[in-house]
């Protein structure tokens, strides 16, 4: 008699994305919606397909960063919303770096949207809903008693190594990477790093090289049409294929 797999519990739902338990109490499935959002959820649509898009860039970027020897979540693609992912432990953190002054950088410093940065500019964003996900430093995230110092060094370390890898992959490609977001885990059984989240035109900022048109969802922050979205989501994953 064959045995019936186990039937997947939803453990969690965020704006973009719902967990489910998988048949390996080790391993969670990830499914990617095709809600959109911005300003800290105050702006929120529907984007018919957006969710497959990004689970094929997310798919292509992770393994890219696998073959580096990044370590990510990132098993394999299961299906054209769903990914088979390591169970972690998340920071409560949001890392973003950023190579080039855009979107709220720009505000808080005053400085010209567009403006290169030497020396990539590393942020911490605590994740809290409740507070709007305030910007903090090391040392509030170490008083929050979610992270150690140690372990950001070593995320420092990972983020500085994926940035300068992905910058070139990109630029290769005619895409300038402005700045991108990323989370990171620990793993369940030894306590490593992983990279996790996504990495998609929802989390960077994209910029055409030559035209300097916008390839992210900052075209949904502007309000541009659903249809204009997808069409440059699509742009991105062409890109990347070749």
């Amino acid at each position: 008699m064959k045995l019936l797999k186990k039937e997947r519990k939803l453990l969690l739902e965020g704006k973009t994305k719902k967990i489910y338990t998988s048949d390996n109490p080790c391993e969670v499935i990830i499914h990617y919606k095709d809600d959109i959002t911005s300003f800290n959820g105050l702006k929120k649509n529907v984007i018919p397909d957006k969710g497959i898009l990004n689970n094929e860039i997310t798919t292509f970027i992770f393994n890219l960063l696998n073959r580096y020897g990044i370590k990510t979540h990132f098993i394999r693609k299961m299906n054209n919303r769903e990914q088979l992912c390591h169970k972690v432990n998340m920071f409560p953190l949001e890392f973003v770096v950023r190579n080039i002054v855009a979107g709220s950088i720009s505000k808080r410093l005053g400085i010209k949207e567009g403006t290169p940065i030497l020396n990539p500019i590393f942020e911490i964003f605590y994740k809290n809903d409740h507070l709007k996900d305030p910007l903090i430093n090391d040392h509030h995230a170490v008083f929050l008693n979610v992270i150690s110092h140690k372990e950001l060094s070593n995320i420092y370390c990972i983020i500085s190594n994926i940035n300068n890898k992905l910058k070139k992959f990109f630029f290769d490609r005619n895409i300038i990477l402005v700045d991108f977001k990323m989370e990171f885990g620990k793993g369940k059984k030894d306590n490593q790093i992983f990279l996790s989240d996504e990495i998609s035109p929802d989390t960077c900022r994209f910029w055409d090289k030559e035209t300097m048109n916008k390839l992210d969802k900052d075209i949904f922050r502007i309000g541009l049409k659903k249809e204009k979205i997808i069409d440059v989501y699509m742009e991105v994953l062409k890109r990347l294929n070749k």
